[in-house]
């Protein structure tokens, strides 16, 4: 499993003067849940390029595993870069195209010149992954849900094997419950050893399953810290636009109100956390 690292990392876009990332030090350790977070234009999305190898540096050094890339990268350098690295794009399923669900999850070991064996069972493997049936392989992508579009979409990536999953707000537009459902694979993936990096503003699921947290703004890193740290400093959330989730808000103005509670994250966290005391206080 491969360990990301970048050194002094800076990204200009050819038509920009103004650097959309300047010397940003960053390890991602391997087998991590990393949320990336802050506001729109921060260089969220320009950093996971990066990573992926869809941009190269314009100065510093990126490192996946034992694969390194600087300004200087050739274009077979960036793919070798891909070969550890599934990029699953905001709204993904927009970009499903094939006439069937296994054609559409087919493409990309296709195009890593696998044999026919080999990508038949990457894709039935990859569906599996995404809790979708087999009888769904022969259907037309566009005749399903919205939540079962975005597996087929997530299924592509998949069927590439990985070994670290980026993810662009996965659940935009989504339902609560597909929500749920989207999520709860993605905590699936990184319990079988993927890397995790999920863009997101929710800061909930922040708080539910990353266990480190890297905050942008404009271009620059601000931090890479735990979600705890990151909710316990007030000033460093208000300054880079960021709410903090509901349980760490509720459970501030209760202990404003005199309630000694612990550290808690989570909703499900604070009812437990309360559920004995409550309980306590009604017999």
């Amino acid at each position: 499993m491969p360990e990301i690292k970048l050194n002094n990392v800076a990204f200009a876009y050819s038509n920009s003067k103004q650097r959309a990332l300047t010397e940003v030090n960053l390890t991602i350790p391997a087998g991590s849940y990393t949320a990336l977070v802050g506001h729109t234009g921060s260089g969220k999305s320009t950093l996971v390029s990066l990573i992926d190898g869809l941009l190269k540096p314009t100065a510093g050094q990126i490192t996946v595993g034992k694969q390194t890339v600087d300004a200087s990268a050739r274009r077979q350098d960036l793919a070798k870069l891909r070969q550890h690295v599934g990029f699953v794009f905001q709204f993904p399923e927009q970009q499903l195209f094939a006439e069937t669900v296994a054609k559409d999850i087919a493409f990309g070991p296709e195009n890593l010149g696998w044999g026919q064996e080999r990508v038949a069972t990457a894709v039935q493997e990859a569906l599996n992954a995404v809790g979708l049936p087999a009888d769904l392989a022969e259907r037309s992508p566009f005749m399903l849900s919205g939540g079962q579009m975005r597996r087929v979409a997530i299924a592509g990536v998949l069927a590439m094997q990985p070994e670290v999953l980026i993810l662009d707000e996965p659940t935009a537009g989504l339902d609560a419950k597909s929500t749920e459902q989207l999520l709860n694979l993605i905590a699936t993936f990184h319990q079988e050893g993927r890397t995790i990096i999920l863009i997101t503003h929710q800061m909930e699921q922040v708080a539910r399953y990353a266990d480190q947290v890297v905050v942008m703004n404009h271009g620059q890193l601000v931090t890479a810290t735990t979600p705890a740290q990151l909710f316990a400093d007030s000033q460093l959330m208000a300054a880079n636009q960021l709410n903090r989730p509901a349980a760490v808000q509720i459970a501030h103005q209760l202990r404003k109100r005199g309630v000694d509670l612990p550290a808690v994250l989570t909703l499900d966290q604070l009812a437990k956390t309360l559920a004995p005391r409550l309980k306590g206080g009604t017999d």
